[in-house]
């Protein structure tokens, strides 16, 4: 008797794809060989497989960081026309996939395909598996577009059609932790592919830290702690879309959740790096915490609200990753530009020997922060194309202070009355203004009336401004002398033509007094009181920082700490940012002027402040106090002496409208605030009727800087609200 040989059973084979952002296809790739895939191949925002079990793609669901979404292959065919599609799909047996009960939606992509829309295409598949049920069993599964039990996808390319079913439901970045996502959340994926790449490993040395110091809603930070802790990603989401299939493992599934479990277990009570998170925004701060806590990490990662100024080192070495605001507006771009500037500044100085994972959407901006990257990885958020750049910190302070030199008597130069006296200055200030930290400051102001010019020293800068002649001097007397005025600035500073600035400065008045003179020109950064400020030398009339204010300016930080502080006529936020280092705990400039405002921003974001916490008003600030009902601890008024707009009918003249703003400012000041008013005006009188409400003290002696004490630049009132006998006359 002959023996009858069974045949092998046939081993089925699964076609697998997994979707993702663009330049995370070789993540992905890497994720499915680990997962048991084999004939693995990649394609732009795809990579496909191969497996005779379900294990693979179940495993991609639990576990992959960096996939969009798990699709199966039910059916690959041509399809020339929609006619053609709908018959191939229709010939389907839905049935084997999914009951009457359950809902779908059909998703589709086109690429280079005759069908037209892929609404369209969707919309026959729709029709085709609705029709294909009511053949087999008389009825129609429901339609359900935004939380569906089936996902069916649709890929065409040319005449090359696959149908798919979707295995992860929602897309896997979708984890199932998060809330709220702040302004501009990062997906989940992207997120892990960031920390990943900046270098985020299980087993890292537990006495370094992971820093997120712009930490948003804390993504960065609760996609670390998933990878520092081996956990499945989808062990936090309670809903796949495999559970409605028909052809779902449930032994399998409970196997490969079960082995994750015990996986994050074993590593439960290990050491990690401290992972800490700041952000200057207290909204941010919370939806971070919530998240956190809903993650399961709340004792893993601490989030604090904190500005980037006060950014310092936790431990001597870990690993600092940010994704900074990037900005939609003009004014958030300017502000993003130099907060990579902060940030750079204070990574190559006091993070030696960290590493740095640099995530942008402005790569053309990356080079504000001073660094030589190491690697530059392409990655996406959306449609945006973005950067992720490493560097590692050398350390090491800033350049040193400019220091000036006087060059030598040279008695063959005209103008030597304006040179001795010159140089007498020099030699008096510069032992001062280094002695105080001083790098700019006036050193001339008209000293000798023939030669009338203002010179000013900005660190290695020098600004010199022509004040207009009198009547009496003639046009081609008063050009010899500036020149002359100009020989005698370059040899005795020693200082090349292209650090030298020159103004003609003309007696204006009204809307004249700030009128543009060029184009727009480069911006310098100097620095103050330990605060930097960003002038320009070229097309304005000033530079953006009143040197005569430098005394007033570290008097409203040293009353900033704890208060809310309102800046009016604001103009460059330069009294903003004093008190904000101060330890203002929030701040609000208010200017008729988009462009200073967006000085102000940008010299904000420049020393690391920024946030809601930190607000700038465009408008007229008399209309604006009026409608003001807000209440703040210190208020600096410091208005212009004449000022209008004819686009928007305002005229404002100090010496007539100073009752009434300081009024309506003094509505605004708490009841145990200070106030304090300054103006630039000579002829300026005080109007004696507001000691008569408040307490008034002028304290122009104690604000007026050295290097202007001969010149009365500004005069200057402190006021609070009057209490008996603290109540006190004002000088006239």
């Amino acid at each position: 008797m002959t023996a009858v040989r069974s045949r092998p059973k046939k081993t089925e084979t699964f076609h697998f794809a997994a979707t993702c952002g663009a330049g995370l296809e070789d993540l992905v790739r890497d994720e499915i060989i680990a997962f048991g895939g084999a004939e693995v191949l990649t394609s732009p925002g795809a990579v496909r497989w191969q497996a005779s079990t379900l294990e693979s793609a179940y495993r991609a669901c639990l576990w992959s960081r960096f996939a969009s979404r798990i699709l199966i292959q039910i059916a690959e065919f041509t399809a020339a026309d929609p006619e053609r599609l709908y018959a191939e799909a229709v010939k389907i047996d839905w049935t084997n996939h999914f009951t009457i009960k359950n809902t779908f939606a059909v998703s589709c992509t086109l690429v280079n395909s005759v069908l037209g829309h892929n609404q369209y295409a969707a919309l026959k598949v729709k029709d085709a598996i609705a029709d294909g049920f009511r053949n087999r069993t008389g009825r129609r599964p429901d339609v359900d577009p935004q939380e569906p039990d089936i996902r069916i996808n649709l890929h065409v390319e040319g005449t090359a059609a696959v149908l798919s079913l979707d295995l992860s439901g929602e897309s896997l970045h979708r984890r199932g932790y998060r809330e709220d996502g702040g302004e501009a959340p990062l997906k989940e994926s992207l997120a892990a592919a960031i920390v990943h790449l900046a270098g985020v490993r299980p087993g890292m040395d537990a006495d370094s830290c992971l820093l997120d110091p712009m930490c948003g809603s804390g993504t960065l930070l609760i996609e670390s702690a998933l990878i520092l802790g081996d956990s499945a990603p989808g062990l936090l989401r309670e809903r796949f879309g495999f559970m409605a299939w028909q052809g779902h493992n449930p032994k399998l599934w409970e196997k490969l959740t079960a082995e994750a479990l015990e996986r994050e277990d074993e590593l439960a009570d290990s050491d990690w790096p401290h992972l800490i998170g700041y952000d200057a925004d207290p909204k941010a701060v919370a939806a971070a915490r919530k998240n956190i806590a809903n993650a399961g990490l709340t004792d893993r990662i601490t989030i604090k609200q904190r500005q980037l100024a006060q950014l310092q080192p936790p431990t001597e070495q870990g690993l600092l990753f940010t994704n900074p605001p990037y900005g939609e507006r003009l004014s958030e771009k300017e502000a993003a530009k130099y907060l990579y500037r902060c940030l750079g500044r204070i990574f190559r100085e006091h993070f030696a020997g960290w590493r740095l994972g640099f995530f942008t959407a402005n790569p053309d901006l990356a080079d504000m922060l001073g660094l030589s990257w190491q690697e530059r990885h392409r990655l996406y958020n959306g449609p945006l194309k973005c950067r992720l750049l490493t560097a590692t910190s050398p350390g090491g302070s800033g350049p040193e202070p400019h220091v000036w030199t006087l060059g030598e008597t040279n008695p063959d130069l005209p103008a030597q009355d304006f040179s001795n006296r010159l140089r007498k200055n020099c030699q008096s200030l510069f032992p001062w203004a280094k002695e105080n930290g001083i790098t700019c400051f006036r050193v001339y102001d008209a000293d000798i009336p023939e030669f009338n010019v203002a010179v000013d020293l900005y660190e290695q800068w020098v600004h010199v401004q022509e004040y207009a002649a009198p009547a009496s001097v003639a046009a081609d007397k008063a050009e010899e002398r500036f020149n002359q005025a100009l020989q005698a600035i370059r040899h005795l500073l020693n200082v090349p033509h292209s650090q030298i600035f020159i103004k003609s400065r003309e007696r204006q008045r009204g809307k004249e007094q700030y009128q543009k003179e060029g184009e727009i020109g480069k911006l310098h950064e100097v620095h103050e009181g330990g605060c930097r400020f960003l002038v320009n030398f070229t097309d304005y009339l000033d530079t953006g920082l009143f040197l005569d204010h430098r005394k007033t300016r570290a008097m409203l930080a040293s009353l900033a700490q704890g208060k809310a502080f309102l800046n009016l006529f604001a103009y460059t936020g330069s009294a903003t940012v004093y008190a904000a280092t101060g330890g203002a705990v929030s701040s609000k400039s208010v200017d008729l002027s988009e462009k200073y405002l967006l000085r102000a921003q940008a010299n904000l974001s420049l020393n690391g402040y920024g946030g809601s916490l930190h607000q700038f008003v465009e408008d007229d600030c008399m209309g604006w106090l009026r409608a003001c009902r807000e209440r703040y601890g210190l208020i600096f008024v410091d208005p212009p002496t004449f000022a209008n707009s004819r686009h928007k009918n305002l005229v404002f003249d100090v010496q007539k409208d100073h009752s009434e703003l300081l009024r309506l400012a003094m509505q605004r000041l708490t009841k145990d605030g200070v106030l304090i008013f300054s103006t630039n005006f000579r002829k300026f009188k005080f109007d004696a009727t507001l000691a008569e409400e408040f307490a008034v003290r002028e304290i122009t002696a104690s604000t007026v800087p050295r290097d202007f004490a001969d010149s009365r630049p500004h005069r200057c009132w402190q006021f609070s609200h009057a209490r008996g006998e603290e109540r006190t006359g004002a000088a006239e």
